[in-house]
């Protein structure tokens, strides 16, 4: 598919495409702001608190081999993720024409994205590449939203895991745990929502005036496609299949977690729990993003957990920088070539309306 088609306007919008774009200006001057001000003030009470010379000496005294090691093992995770993510979306579009490398692609993209850019721009991003991959951004765009609530699930379900290995370690908090455990409320949520809301809908549509009707039309047909991308539920193998990728990148990012440490010198006691209590806590903190990559607060994060570990705040700082710069360094490698592979470029790097009219989407059961 031609991207200029998909990245371009449709004729006789020019006002209201210079609103959009006015509006998408300033909420991403907004954006940037929020971050600049975040990053700022994190900045300024870690210049007050840190020992510069001793982080300084952290940093010197990182073993580069661990870190290759860290890098090998993030790379790894990435393409486990894309292996789960592709097997929920052969299941739901089983005579799709898309290949477990466009699958993969499409998250490597989100990946770099969120690496630079603050928000989930990255995983609506990775949606929208997907769908105009599979056709029309309307005709699939709801339907890959789907698949992404799948594995939501598994990923909560993951941390839910790393929380009670994290506990176990003694780190003698289980506030951790209980946040974990709550969040997989949200994709449970999101499924009983998906399952009960075309009958609610279709109530909905027998009553109200034409413009309401055609609303709930809308939405019913949204819901409806967001269905099918639930289908690997209703497929044991192939939900197992997924499940085993999803939960091996989670294992691999464990190890990445745990590398880092070696590469740092850091020697804490339960090192695999701390490695687990890093990792969930640098996830929960991401769930909104306020800075690009969670720069910062990524930190902050390493900096409160490893203190429970008995690791001091210049050397969790350390480890923090050089965990944070293996995930960057290893989305930027992958996404960058994947966004060419693609045919897109960095500016495109945020998701457009497709101008295409939407047409029903179906898939063997």
């Amino acid at each position: 598919m031609d991207a200029a088609s998909q990245l371009g306007h449709a004729p006789g919008h020019g006002a209201a495409s210079d609103g959009q774009t006015g509006r998408h200006r300033r909420r991403r001057a907004l954006g940037a702001g929020v971050s600049l001000v975040v990053i700022g003030a994190l900045l300024a009470v870690a210049l007050s608190t840190i020992n510069l010379h001793a982080l300084g000496h952290a940093l010197a005294s990182v073993q580069l081999g661990w870190v290759l090691v860290a890098l090998a093992l993030m790379a790894a995770a990435f393409i486990a993720r894309g292996e789960a993510w592709f097997v929920g979306v052969r299941a739901a579009l089983p005579g799709a024409a898309v290949s477990r490398l466009a699958v993969t692609r499409a998250l490597l993209i989100g990946m770099a994205t969120s690496s630079v850019t603050p928000g989930r721009v990255g995983e609506v991003l990775r949606a929208w590449v997907l769908a105009r991959r599979l056709g029309s951004t309307g005709d699939y765009l709801a339907l890959v939203a789907g698949t992404l609530v799948v594995q939501t699930l598994l990923n909560v379900t993951a941390l839910t895991i790393l929380s009670v290995i994290a506990v176990a370690g003694g780190t003698g908090s289980h506030s951790v745990l209980a946040i974990s455990a709550g969040s997989v409320l949200l994709p449970i949520g999101l499924v009983g929502l998906l399952l009960v809301a075309p009958a609610a809908l279709a109530r909905a549509s027998r009553s109200g005036s034409a413009p309401l009707r055609r609303l709930v039309d809308w939405l019913a047909a949204q819901t409806a496609r967001a269905r099918i991308g639930l289908t690997v539920l209703r497929r044991p193998g192939r939900f197992a299949h997924a499940a085993l990728a999803q939960l091996t990148a989670w294992g691999l990012q464990l190890g990445v977690c745990y590398t880092t440490l070696l590469a740092v010198n850091l020697h804490p006691h339960a090192p695999v729990a701390a490695a687990a209590a890093v990792l969930v806590a640098v996830n929960i903190t991401a769930i909104i993003p306020v800075t690009p990559s969670n720069i910062a607060v990524f930190q902050a994060a390493c900096i409160a957990v490893l203190a429970g570990f008995g690791v001091n705040a210049e050397q969790a700082l350390a480890y923090g920088l050089i965990l944070q710069g293996v995930e960057i360094a290893v989305a930027l490698s992958m996404g960058g070539p994947s966004l060419i592979r693609e045919g897109l470029a960095w500016h495109h790097a945020r998701p457009r309306p497709d101008p295409a009219s939407a047409s029903p989407v179906s898939a063997g059961s």
